[in-house]
């Protein structure tokens, strides 16, 4: 695998620990390419570099205590990085208008990105958060 290949896995590694897990603002600016695009932001959400800080600042943050990010697995090739993830907390707080329930939570994600110079100028994701939602209010 090329060297760049293996940056490209380290920066997706670091964007998904210091930005996500951590909360991060100046690593989500660093890494965030100014045209990024996310090609699966739900519809009404900003595609950009702004709808991220938003979803991870003030949806996922707020909601999860003890939040991590668990990387199963990460295949790249080019410009691109796929990550199998899952990312845990216990639901303290308000998480799309449910009101906390203190339970466990794992979201499951597979997420796609393009890398060019450093930054993430791309992105395509699945994730299984619309099923935890319905899971926490069935219950």
């Amino acid at each position: 695998m090329s060297t760049q290949t293996e940056e490209n896995k380290a920066i997706i590694r670091r964007f998904n620990h210091e930005g996500i897990t951590q909360g991060n603002v100046a690593t989500l600016n660093e890494l965030l390419a100014p045209d990024f695009v996310n090609r699966t932001a739900p519809a009404g959400m900003d595609a950009g570099p702004g709808g991220m800080h938003y979803f991870f600042l003030h949806i996922l943050q707020p909601a999860f205590t003890n939040l991590q990010v668990d990387i199963l697995d990460q295949v790249a090739e080019g410009d691109k990085v796929t990550t199998r993830k899952a990312i845990k907390g216990l639901h303290t707080g308000e998480l799309l208008g449910l009101a906390p329930t203190h339970r466990p939570v794992t979201i499951d994600v597979i997420d796609i990105y393009r890398l060019r110079e450093g930054r993430l100028i791309e992105h395509w994701g699945l994730t299984t958060l619309t099923d935890v939602m319905n899971q926490l209010t069935a219950n």
